[in-house]
């Protein structure tokens, strides 16, 4: 799957393919595979340089791009998936369990959006329903329980928005899962690896370090729905991304995230191998730096961290 502002490089990759097929390539044929997979390179570099608040939507968006299964699988030696949450069902949308990574034994919490359609739906597309944060929260209680560190993977368009979820109490849920995380007594680091929209990427969103991979958002809203706000219409999504400044470099500089993630060149999708092998690296640094402070000192400063958040000025407004 190619996008939009992606022509190039596809066409690129097309000749590339195509020579690549030949059995038998002669010397000029060579010369031209070397030029055209510079080409590519220069190509993608100079796209991935300059894309717009839409185009990195559309990139976070990516049927390719890497999952929480996924990184499980890549950048963890173990996992352990845990089920449930001991009041209504198992939640396939928010995965939870043990795992290793490095020397460190961990609680990873993720949304999981699933791969084909069968997955997707089972998935509910990665929207949560309040049985997952419930089940999100009882894991949390568990790795504060063993002195476990908290990883959580963000990865959701928002909370599962239908008539069940309301009726078992979904907002109310995430606000005592985003409550619970803020006196958590062992480290957190969350990280946005694709979407990270609304509440539903809240739930799971207040830590000691929170940071984004390069090519992803974290907004109060989807550009389509803020669209669908402002202007009546899903045709202005571009328009809304923009306004939103909702990107990891945009949130780097309000001081919403601590540390952005880059990605391969040409984004996650590309390379699920590379991309694991940085945010392990990412991953490992951060809970070395994290053990040595003391509980009650990451306490205070998780809560000074989000009370920063959102301070704005008064000026008074001359004719």
């Amino acid at each position: 799957m190619s996008l939009d502002f992606e022509r190039d490089v596809t066409e690129l990759e097309n000749q590339i393919a195509a020579i690549e097929r030949q059995t038998r390539r002669d010397d000029e044929e060579e010369s031209r595979l070397r030029d055209l997979r510079l080409a590519r390179v220069e190509k993608l570099r100079e796209t991935y340089a300059n894309l717009s608040s839409w185009q990195t939507v559309q990139v976070a968006r990516h049927k390719n791009r890497p999952y929480t299964k996924d990184y499980l699988h890549l950048a963890f030696d173990e996992f352990v998936e845990l089920h449930g949450d001991k009041f209504f069902g198992d939640d396939r949308a928010m995965l939870s369990g043990f795992a290793k990574i490095d020397r460190f034994k961990v609680m990873v919490l993720g949304h999981q959006k699933g791969r084909t359609y069968k997955e997707r739906a089972a998935c509910h597309f990665g929207c949560a329903h309040p049985e997952g944060y419930r089940k999100a929260m009882l894991k949390m209680r568990m790795a504060e329980k063993y002195h476990l560190p908290l990883i959580c993977f963000i990865d959701t368009p928002g909370a599962y928005p239908g008539v069940g979820a309301e009726e078992r109490g979904q907002a109310q849920v995430i606000a005592e899962s985003m409550f619970l995380m803020s006196r958590l007594r062992t480290p957190i680091v969350c990280v946005v690896i694709g979407e990270g929209g609304s509440g539903g990427a809240l739930g799971i969103g207040v830590g000691d370090r929170v940071a984004m991979l390069e090519n992803s958002y974290y907004s109060v809203i989807s550009p389509e729905g803020c669209a669908g706000i402002l202007w009546k219409s899903h045709e202005f999504a571009s328009k809304a991304a923009e306004a939103l400044r909702f990107t990891a470099k945009d949130l780097s500089g309000f001081g919403v995230i601590d540390d952005v993630i880059s990605e391969p060149l040409g984004g996650a999708h590309r390379d699920h191998h590379q991309m694991a092998t940085r945010l392990k690296s990412y991953l490992s640094a951060t809970l070395e730096d994290l053990e040595s402070t003391p509980t009650d000192e990451l306490l205070e400063a998780r809560y000074d961290k989000f009370r920063r958040m959102g301070i704005y000025l008064d000026a008074a407004v001359t004719a």
